[in-house]
């Protein structure tokens, strides 16, 4: 019996949601290739860097940091996706996360993993990242960056993994896949009311967890810039406008993503239209708030006037920067805020577009937080220009490509949307309406007794 005839007669939501276990189609088999040959190129890329040194790209001096550096703030960034909106929806018991949980903790865990080695590529000599580990100083931010971001992974890793287990424990059993893989991701889990009741509890102390690492993750980002003397990096204000930073562009990267998955794989009974309304005005409020923080701080650095500042704030405002500036300010602001303050362009469409010009715009934001102020030193030196080289862009698009592709294949081993989450809700929405009805209606040992 061929694995199709296997799901065929499970429940629909279980045919709905293995399919793409069993069932890949050419166009899976075209993107993969083509998003491999773009990885491939790109590790080509990072082995001409390594054989010739930091000098194929365009890092200079004063300019240390480039497109590894704002790849890295941006994809740990995205990765909030996961533990900050899944654990604050489970925590709130907001019912509609149901279907979009599982999808936003493999962007976290997958992130995490390629935004963690970009400063790896960032080092000419890559062996010495060991160093920092070796003889890292207690004092030292970027000792704090590497704890913090192991644990992040760590935590993420067991928050995306536990809620998994009764699905992969249905997978070993119904045996459409290898059943060694299920049988020993499972641990020997069976759906028993007191191992639902025991999962659950470890789900929940798990989403609390998860949310303080999360934010600490981000701060201690900001603090690698905010601990410097550095022009419009020394602000107290870097900590909170990087969370905040990190959850708008973590919220677009998951609409993307659910809007995907909804085409690839008919996912509309699952996806549907008021997901992507409240996804939108999640969207919504964090553009509101991103344009606050960032308002604050480009105000206290014009108020003040003082003279290395503004020097890397002119250049923003008017200057050689200007262009990636203001298309930062449309990306993040303008379009999420015409699109997303009307109900009737918050669907499908509208939400993903506003959410691309997000994640454009969040890119470009680390951009002009990085660059501006590395070519404009506080120490006197002369200002410098930075272009990218061929070297690093082709590792910046391997990284991007690579990310997508995992996460493909990782749809075909693992179901995108929780099975048991999806069954529990039908039940407590019987059983919801079940009590209500019955409340309103005569009780019978009461008509008994009449």
């Amino acid at each position: 019996m061929s694995e199709l005839e296997r799901i065929a007669g499970l429940s629909q939501d279980q045919r709905v949601l293995l399919r793409p276990l069993v069932h890949t189609t050419k166009v899976f088999w075209i993107w993969a290739g083509i998003l491999a040959a773009v990885t491939l190129w790109g590790a080509a890329a990072y082995l001409w860097q390594v054989w010739n040194g930091l000098g194929v790209t365009g890092l200079n001096t004063p300019e240390y940091w480039g497109i590894y550096i704002i790849c890295f703030v941006f994809f740990i960034g995205i990765s909030h996706a996961g533990t900050l909106i899944s654990a604050i929806l489970r925590i709130c018991n907001a019912e509609w996360r149901r279907a979009i949980t599982r999808s936003a903790e493999f962007i976290t865990v997958l992130v995490i993993s390629f935004g963690a080695i970009q400063p790896i590529l960032d080092l000419g000599r890559p062996d010495r990242v060991f160093y920092v580990l070796l003889h890292g100083q207690a004092w030292s931010p970027l000792l704090w960056d590497v704890c913090s971001i192991g644990l992040y992974f760590t935590a993420s890793s067991v928050y995306l993994y536990i809620p998994m287990i009764p699905d992969l424990a249905m997978i070993r059993d119904l045996k459409i896949r290898p059943t060694w893989f299920y049988w020993f991701l499972a641990i020997g889990y069976q759906d028993t009311p007191r191992s639902r009741h025991i999962l659950q509890r470890i789900i929940s102390v798990l989403a609390v967890v998860v949310i303080p690492i999360a934010v600490s993750v981000h701060t201690v980002i900001a603090w690698i810039f905010a601990l410097t003397l550095r022009p419009m990096w020394h602000s107290t204000i870097f900590g909170p406008y990087f969370v905040i930073g990190a959850i708008f562009s973590g919220i677009a990267a998951l609409i993307i993503a659910m809007a995907v998955l909804r085409r690839v794989y008919h996912l509309e009974a699952y996806f549907k239209e008021v997901h992507f309304n409240n996804m939108g005005l999640m969207l919504l409020l964090m553009s509101l708030l991103w344009t606050y923080f960032t308002f604050a701080e480009y105000l206290t650095a014009w108020y003040g006037g003082e003279e290395a500042e503004m020097a890397t704030f002119w250049s923003k405002i008017s200057g050689q920067f200007s262009v990636p500036f203001w298309m930062m300010v449309v990306s993040c602001f303008i379009v999420p805020f015409v699109l997303m303050c009307r109900k009737a362009t918050r669907g499908v469409l509208g939400t993903s577009i506003a959410s691309a010009f997000v994640v454009l715009g969040m890119w470009l934001e680390r951009f002009n937080i990085v660059v501006p102020t590395s070519v404009h030193p506080r120490v006197g030196m002369p200002g410098a220009s930075y272009f990218p080289s061929w070297v690093e862009l082709s590792i910046m698009a391997a990284t991007f490509s690579g990310f997508i592709l995992v996460y493909m294949v990782a749809t075909k081993f693992f179901p995108i949307i929780s099975l048991w989450e999806i069954q529990e809700g039908r039940d407590d929405a019987v059983r919801e309406v079940s009590e209500r009805v019955n409340s309103y209606l005569p009780d019978t040992m009461e008509v008994a007794k009449t």
